[in-house]
C-alpha cells in the first residue's frame, strides 16, 4: 500500500548496446513459452512458485490496491475436486453454451471438456480478483491489474523453466468453494504449473509479424 512517502527511483542504467541485447534476450526467451496440456507429476523445487508469485505481486495496480490473490493447490485430493468440478462445467460449455464459431476456433488446439492436467500437474495456481468486501478496500481497474500480474507470473514461471497453461472454465464460481475463498474474491484464471511430460506436444502456431502488431506514430 502507498504510505505517502516519496522514494527516489534509480533503475539500473545500461548503455544502448547492452539495453538492446537485454531486450532482445528477454523477447527471445518469452517467445519460447507455449501453453502445455501434458504435464509430468514431478514435484517443483521449493521456493520457485513463491518467487514467481513475488514477481507477480510486484505488478502495478490501480491506486496500488493490489487486488489479487494467488491460491496454490498441491494437495492431490483438492486437485481431484478441482478437476471434477471444472470438467462438469466444461461438459456443459462444450455441449450447450459455446457458440459454434468458438468451438471451430478451438479445433486447431485440440481441446475438449477433459482436463486431466488439473490433476496431473504438481501445482495449480488459481488467480483471484479481490473486489470490495468486509475486509478489503475498494479496488480500481481490477481486471486490468490482475491481468498484468498474471502476465508477470507466466513470464516468471517460464523464466524458471516451468511449463504453464491458462485455463478459464466457464463459469468459475465453483472455484471459491474448492479454494475456500470469500465471496468478494472472483476467480480470473487457473494456471497448471510443472514440467512438460516426456513427449509432450503443442499445436503448431504462427505469431503475427512485428510489423503487423507494432504501430509507430
Amino acid at each position: 500500500m502507498t504510505t505517502g512517502t516519496a522514494l527516489r527511483y534509480q533503475p539500473e542504467r545500461m548503455g544502448p548496446t547492452a539495453m538492446t541485447v537485454a531486450a532482445e534476450r528477454f523477447a527471445d526467451r518469452v517467445a519460447t513459452r507455449r501453453s502445455v496440456r501434458e504435464f509430468a507429476p514431478t514435484p517443483i523445487p521449493h521456493g520457485v512458485i513463491e518467487a514467481a508469485i513475488r514477481a507477480a505481486a510486484s505488478a502495478p495496480s490501480g491506486a496500488n490496491v493490489q487486488p489479487w490473490r494467488f491460491v496454490v493447490i498441491t494437495d492431490p485430493e483438492r486437485k481431484r475436486r478441482l478437476r471434477e468440478a471444472a470438467e462438469a462445467e466444461e461438459q456443459v460449455f462444450y455441449s450447450r453454451r459455446a457458440p459454434q464459431e468458438w468451438l471451430k476456433a478451438l479445433e486447431p488446439l485440440g481441446t475438449d471438456w477433459r482436463k486431466p492436467f488439473l490433476e496431473i500437474a504438481p501445482a495449480v495456481i488459481v488467480v483471484f480478483e479481490v473486489h470490495q468486501g468486509p475486509t478489503s478496500p475498494k479496488p480500481y481497474y481490477v481486471k486490468e491489474s490482475v491481468g498484468i500480474a498474471t502476465g508477470f507470473l507466466l513470464a516468471a514461471l517460464h523464466h524458471a523453466g516451468l511449463a504453464t497453461l491458462t485455463h478459464t472454465p466457464s463459469p468459475m464460481r465453483f472455484l471459491n468453494e474448492v479454494c475456500e475463498r470469500p465471496a468478494e474474491e472472483r476467480a480470473n484464471v487457473v494456471i497448471p504449473v510443472g514440467y512438460p511430460a516426456d513427449g509432450a506436444t503443442v499445436p503448431h502456431l504462427e505469431r503475427k509479424p512485428l510489423d503487423e502488431v507494432l504501430v509507430r506514430l
